[in-house]
């Protein structure tokens, strides 16, 4: 069944990525209450490889036939397994609130729209770049706002500009190297190589204890099926099917979503003056999303 030109997945599929990516940013702070980052991770990851294992062994989709495409594939699961997630995660231990951290990840519009010509071979109207300034707008608002009750540490925030450019880079390369491969296969292997990558890090920094309860294995279960699983799949079957720049811009959905989830889950402030930065962002968001004829 379609609408217009676009499939009737492709048109539900924002919304439902939407709120699971966004629930994962207060989900994954649970998580961090009772294992460290890369131990939390390396749990993650691993579980999605094996429970994938059945599925491709009932489907068999096609494996990639060439090195190169291999390896492709590898780069982008480091790029987003382990560079994205791994610093956002550390950004959590250090005190960045779930809102705040989606703020700072939802600037990856911005740099999309700018690399985005040369990298992934897309054009941005200034229709589109009206909507990007806007969401910056709000993204400002928000950050100004909320450090008045919760400033990011320094640290916090590095950690926050290095997971940004670990999901653009991926976005990007995705886009302009992605084979189409099943998201069995493509799951697979991408959260294979973030595991290679966490693992070593987790065995020579951290601990590794998990303080075992009911409230962990519910935060891991989410973030393995509906952060890793099913929000990765479409991501990845989004990017394939639209613009770059279009699609990123979902991204300043999560903000305010992530907001509720951290109050909810976490009990984390959020002032009235962010709310009205994210209500600027999300006006942002209606403008660049839309889908215009290219110059």
């Amino acid at each position: 069944m379609k609408s217009g030109n676009k499939p009737a997945w492709l048109i539900m599929a924002p919304v439902v990525f939407t709120l699971l990516w966004a629930g994962g940013y207060g989900i994954a702070k649970v998580g961090l209450q009772y294992a460290e980052p890369m131990t939390l991770l390396s749990m993650r990851f691993s579980a999605v490889v094996i429970l994938l294992i059945p599925f491709y062994l009932i489907f068999r989709p096609s494996l990639p036939k060439r090195a190169a495409d291999w390896g492709h594939l590898v780069v982008v699961g480091v790029l987003v397994q382990a560079v994205y997630f791994g610093f956002c995660w550390w950004a959590f231990k250090t005190g960045v609130s779930a809102g705040v951290l989606a703020i700072f990840m939802s600037l990856q519009p911005i740099l999309i729209a700018i690399l985005a010509p040369k990298l992934a071979q897309e054009s941005v109207s200034w229709f589109r770049w009206l909507g990007l300034l806007l969401d910056l707008a709000g993204v400002l608002i928000v950050i100004v706002a909320r450090s008045d009750i919760e400033p990011p540490t320094l640290v916090g925030v590095g950690f926050s500009i290095m997971g940004l450019l670990g999901i653009t880079s991926g976005v990007l390369y995705e886009k302009r190297f992605g084979g189409g491969y099943h998201p069995i296969v493509t799951n697979m292997v991408q959260y294979a190589a973030g595991f290679a990558v966490v693992v070593p890090i987790a065995f020579t920094f951290e601990t590794m204890q998990v303080q075992w309860s009911g409230e962990f294995f519910a935060a891991l279960g989410y973030l393995v099926i509906g952060n890793s699983i099913l929000a990765m799949s479409l991501l990845l079957a989004m990017i394939r099917a639209g613009e770059v720049a279009r699609v990123s811009s979902l991204m300043f959905l999560v903000p305010p979503l992530a907001a509720l989830f951290g109050w909810f889950l976490l009990g984390e402030e959020m002032p009235p003056a962010a709310w009205s930065g994210m209500a600027v962002a999300a006006v942002g968001v209606s403008i660049a999303a839309r889908n215009r004829v290219r110059q």
